[in-house]
């Protein structure tokens, strides 16, 4: 279903669900301060409600976003049904199936807000405590299908907010039934067990393949390849981006940009090669680029560096050619 190749595509659809998992984590954090009738001295109830109304609001402009530019890029295309169907997806389907069951149930809890004065309360309250499984299932399909997940920054952002939500809700279960030390201690197990869940979980194999498996690129291979490239023109200079795949017996899909600020040399790079059928990435850099191919390396999470070459014929913006991977 993918219709363009840009970059803007490619990160935008990364940023927008990052910004919607953040909101919506502010948003559950703010609902459960409302439900456990916390106050604040600066701020009445009816200011804490409004947000919590209007960042739900933006948590379903980022999804959209989210979705709309997924549907557009081309470096993992979807089809419509993959996007709506939950595993049916080839690309890492249990992850991302998560992902489309949580948008389906903020959909759901978005109509009954709609609904709210013609259907009985007890009807959409019941609906709107569905905003945990929400949660829950955008953390997992964030954390599993997100190719940011490696990176530290993303890591901790998991770490915060799992464990930020796990305390306030141990809090808002136990305030009423327990003292408050209790309670205190309650949520501090909470977020400890936030934070082990969030390890175990980024540590998984997220093919969905056996957990005593660890998904790995071949050490080497060398298959057809197909692309496309785009150009991108900015004020400090030019990115150009390929995307394309391994259209043999490797199902690699190869994500290259480079910024050059004169038009040939290379001053910023960034590779990616992924395994579409486990969903390894190796990440690194191109070294050398020309009109019949590049040079680079790559990096797996274990640390394991790969060489990686190509050569190709470009007709127009189309590449063809071979891909080469080597230990």
């Amino acid at each position: 279903m993918g219709v363009t190749s840009s970059p803007i595509d490619w990160y935008a659809a990364r940023a927008s669900g990052i910004v919607a998992y953040l909101l919506l984590t502010v948003v559950v954090l703010v609902g459960l301060t409302l439900s456990g009738q916390l106050r604040l001295r600066r701020w009445p109830k009816f200011a804490i409600t409004d947000v919590h109304r209007f960042g739900g609001l933006l948590v379903g402009v980022f999804v959209s976003i989210h979705v709309l530019t997924i549907a557009l890029d081309t470096y993992t295309p979807f089809s419509l049904t993959q996007l709506v169907v939950p595993f049916t997806s080839h690309y890492r389907p249990l992850w991302t199936a998560l992902g489309i069951v949580a948008a389906e149930l903020l959909a759901a809890i978005a109509i009954s807000n709609a609904l709210r004065n013609t259907i009985p309360y007890r009807w959409w309250r019941r609906i709107h405590v569905l905003n945990l499984a929400v949660w829950a299932a955008a953390t997992v399909h964030g954390i599993g299908a997100g190719t940011d997940s490696p990176s530290a920054w993303i890591t901790a952002m998991y770490l915060v907010s799992v464990s930020s939500v796990l305390a306030a809700l141990a809090w808002r279960l136990g305030r009423r039934r327990l003292a408050p030390a209790a309670v205190r201690g309650l949520a501090g197990v909470a977020a400890l067990v936030g934070i082990a869940a969030v390890i175990a979980l980024a540590a998984t194999p997220h093919s969905g393949a056996a957990p005593h498996t660890v998904a790995t690129l071949p050490s080497s291979f060398s298959d057809s390849f197909s692309g496309s490239l785009s150009r991108e023109n900015g004020a400090a200079g030019t990115m150009l981006s390929i995307n394309g795949h391994g259209t043999g017996s490797a199902p690699v899909l190869v994500r290259i940009d480079l910024v050059t600020t004169d038009g040939s040399s290379i001053s910023d790079t960034s590779l990616q090669l992924e395994d579409s059928a486990n969903g390894s990435i190796c990440t690194g850099t191109v070294s050398n680029i020309g009109a019949t191919g590049f040079n680079g390396s790559c990096s797996l999470p274990t640390g394991t560096s790969r060489t990686v070459d190509a050569t190709w014929q470009l007709d127009a913006d189309d590449l063809t050619g071979t891909l080469n991977l080597a230990a």
